[in-house]
């Protein structure tokens, strides 16, 4: 096989449509099998395999090799059957393989520093400004530096923007992506954004799948660019075909041209950083870091990042942060609690993506929703950077650590995205206050104030099960004037909540039909308060926004945990309590 053949070698089947015009590779430590299939090739014809050595190339699962010798990424996901992607990692970098020679497989990126004028927005991605954080450090005693990188700089808001266009450019240069074709993306949001963002600018068709957890702000931005939006639900996990993996697969399988870039999965994501986010931080600290904090999602901003600093900075501690309830900590047993949902968005999961590296943290932190909200509310508050929950994540953690830094001692924060993607959750006193991350001030004294869930008449709530029809709830809701029902699993313990509004409005829009299941227009996060720990001023205050308040009782905690719909509460409810006790 010779060059002008002009040869692109596949792995396995992911491009199906491409079957009969490519070969498929097979990948030992030490050279690359060749399997022509129906190659209609001169030097091909009377032989089934030809062997090429190729030495220095890893074991990449889903990649493939180009005629300069560099690797093609196809993501796993855009089989016929889905993946989630979790394979181990195969990437065999070391800190010190390019001082040795070793051959690079991954096109490469350079860094340099923004131009005066640019083409379009996507030349404002990256070259990011750092900033040193004043008051929270101080109040907490730390001597050393903190500095904060602040990537809602870029023009989509996050971190994010960096890894779209990589793996949007790599895409199109390896051939995968052509003019016309529809790009597919999982996704917590930010990437979400800056694929939208990418694909706006040049020219593709967009389908972003995102789990309902995530903000309005971001679903706005998302279809504001012109991208399809798809959430999935809040209780689908990773490895369920109603998760983001499941559906993305697909709906790839479904939309002819399409391709799912997959940022869990494609190195595009920590080559991003590691030739620019991490060159970045190295020069605006004149190459003295001591500390580095960054927080894992897909895995890629940590480790491209702290790969280059290794090479560049060998004595800089890489420390990870992971919300409790993620699985990205080592040693596991840092994992082991009873926390099964977690607010903070854009860090953690329930499996370690192919591209994380989680020996690539010297030390894993591990952080909760209480400190990290509270945090990033300071940062916003103290500091003036508008950043979203992940970043008061990380600097709750980076203040964990600086309290035995000494003076002088440089630690650098990744603040990976912005306050507009958090206007209603966390910016929110009314948000914060139902969720019980912050405490219901009695501004005006109120009588009733602390008074308990049980001392109200509150009404029955009408209930409904999972798996009832879309329809035939409808008819109930219409024949029995209920504004809103209860939706019950088969086990009892409630799902979530509908009402008629909410229902025939997603009748309208085509995204769902009649003979569809409850569960799939089930409202998941509602307003609630539990019978036991809640009081009549946090039901108050979550009635200033929402028409109802469902009553639950939990008992257990972690996966043993079951929760009962007892009763609903709304805000004549709680007027005629306040007014019979006043005339009482």
């Amino acid at each position: 096989m010779t060059h002008e053949h002009k040869v692109k070698l596949i792995l396995g089947d992911y491009l199906s449509a491409f079957r009969d015009t490519f070969a498929v590779v097979h990948y030992t430590n030490y050279s690359i099998e060749i399997c022509c299939r129906n190659l209609k090739m001169g030097s091909c014809k009377e032989k089934n395999e030809v062997k090429c050595a190729m030495n220095g190339y890893s074991n990449h699962l889903g990649c493939t090799v180009d005629d300069d010798r560099k690797i093609v990424y196809v993501a796993p996901i855009n089989g016929k059957k889905f993946v989630i992607p979790d394979a181990t990692r195969q990437c065999t970098w070391t800190k010190d393989a390019l001082k040795k020679g070793v051959f690079y497989p991954h096109s490469t990126q350079d860094w340099k520093r923004t131009e005066k004028i640019v083409p379009n927005v996507l030349s404002l991605i990256g070259n990011t400004p750092m900033v040193k954080l004043n008051s929270i450090p101080k109040k907490a005693g730390i001597k050393c530096n903190i500095y904060a990188k602040l990537e809602y700089f870029n023009p989509g808001g996050s971190v994010k923007d960096r890894i779209a266009k990589r793996i949007i450019e790599d895409a199109e240069a390896q051939g995968l992506l052509r003019p016309g074709m529809t790009i597919i993306e999982a996704t917590s949001g930010n990437t979400g954004i800056g694929v939208a963002l990418a694909s706006a600018i040049k020219g593709y068709k967009c389908i972003i799948v995102m789990s309902e957890k995530m903000s309005n702000e971001k679903v706005a931005v998302i279809t504001a660019l012109g991208a399809k939006l798809i959430k999935t639900p809040i209780t689908a996990d990773s490895y369920s075909t109603e998760g983001i993996f499941g559906v993305a697969n697909r709906l790839h399988n479904e939309i002819p041209d399409s391709l799912i870039l997959d940022q869990f999965s494609n190195p595009g994501n920590p080559l991003a950083h590691y030739d620019t986010t991490a060159e970045e931080i190295l020069d605006q600290c004149n190459h003295k870091v001591d500390y580095l904090v960054l927080g894992a999602g897909t895995g890629g901003t940590l480790t491209g990042i702290s790969r280059k600093i290794k090479e560049k900075s060998p004595q800089t501690t890489i420390v990870g942060l992971d919300p409790e309830g993620s699985v990205f900590a080592v040693p596991d047993y840092l994992n082991k609690t009873d926390v099964t949902f977690f607010e903070v968005e854009g860090l953690g999961y329930d499996f370690v993506p192919t591209s994380l590296d989680q020996n690539a943290a010297d030390i894993w932190v591990k952080t909760n929703d209480q400190d990290s909200l509270t945090m990033a509310r300071r940062l916003i508050r103290e500091e003036g950077i508008l950043c979203g929950t992940s970043s008061g994540a990380a600097v709750s953690a980076a203040i964990k650590i600086a309290t035995d830094v000494p003076e002088g001692a440089n630690i650098v924060v990744v603040i990976p995205d912005s306050i507009r993607n958090y206007l209603t959750k966390f910016v929110s006193d009314h948000w914060m206050e139902a969720r019980g991350f912050q405490s219901c001030e009695n501004i005006n004294n109120h009588w009733w104030w602390k008074d308990s869930i049980s001392s109200i008449n509150y009404k029955k709530v009408n209930t409904v099960r999972a798996n009832e029809s879309c329809g035939n709830v409808i008819d109930l809701m219409r024949d029995k004037d209920f504004k809103e029902v209860a939706v019950l699993k088969l086990d009892g313990n409630i799902l979530g909540t509908v009402t008629l509004k909410h229902l025939i409005n997603n009748l309208l829009a085509n995204n769902i039909k009649p003979s569809d299941k409850i569960q799939d227009c089930t409202i998941r996060i509602f307003p609630k308060v539990d019978v036991k720990s809640g009081y009549l001023g946090l039901v108050s205050r979550i009635l200033e926004k929402d028409h109802y308040v469902i009553v639950t009782e939990t008992n257990g905690t972690g996966y043993s945990k079951t929760e009962n719909p007892l009763g609903i509460i709304k805000i004549t409810d709680l007027y005629e309590y306040i007014q019979n006790g006043s005339l009482s």
